[in-house]
């Protein structure tokens, strides 16, 4: 079967977090439609996500060989281990949905980390001396953010404001994934009506995504 990676970035339980219950309408309606599909979930919130210390590095993006791995401690090995199991899993995916709100113009610290984890020479990324390519180009692969705002984002400024957006459709395009969608669930702080309208048009706009992917 092939693989559906949704990974959230939000501490509130999904019952009140808006990325979330949009989200989980585009796993969902896009579930009902392709039954192809396996899915893991994956809470950035609730997983060991390790600190990428420089000890278990022996150049940019590479971890130690076998000689320098068994001199570290039993917790760092962990580390090293969980480091290569989170970057398997995600090279193994073919399908990402991404739900995380927007905080000071980015998404919340625990995504920047789990990139730095997945992102390791010879799996996702081939670092040589004249060259950096991505690895994810050996099949069609898709990606989907689903980010949620407080306040209004003008689509005049959406590139300049919302760099979550683009720094994902950025990194996801270099690592391989070219099929890169977005929604975006903007105005969800004030009132509770305008949250009401705006997950209710996220919602929606899962569902008409889904149904075209």
């Amino acid at each position: 079967m092939k693989k559906l990676l949704y990974i959230t970035c939000n501490s509130k339980p999904e019952n009140i977090s808006a990325s979330k219950t949009v989200g989980r309408e585009f796993i969902n309606a896009f579930l009902e439609k392709n039954d192809d599909y396996e899915l893991k979930e994956v809470d950035l919130y609730k997983i060991n996500l390790p600190r990428l210390h420089y000890r278990y590095f022996k150049g940019r993006n590479e971890l130690v060989d076998q000689q320098v791995y068994d001199q570290l401690s039993e917790n760092e090995k962990r580390d090293v281990d969980r480091i290569i199991e989170l970057a398997k899993e995600f090279k193994d995916a073919d399908f990402y949905v991404i739900a995380a709100p927007m905080w000071s113009l980015l998404f919340p610290a625990p995504l920047k980390e789990y990139l730095d984890c997945i992102i390791q020479q010879d799996v996702t990324i081939k670092i040589e001396p004249n060259n950096i390519k991505g690895l994810l180009n050996d099949r069609c692969r898709t990606m989907v953010y689903i980010q949620s705002s407080g306040g209004p984002v003008p689509w005049l400024l959406e590139r300049r404001i919302n760099h979550g957006g683009t720094y994902l459709k950025d990194i996801f395009k270099f690592l391989g994934i070219k099929n890169f969608h977005e929604i975006l669930v903007d105005n969800t702080q004030f009132t509770e009506e305008e949250e009401h309208t705006a997950v209710e048009k996220g919602k929606n706009e899962a569902r008409d995504l889904a149904s075209k992917l």
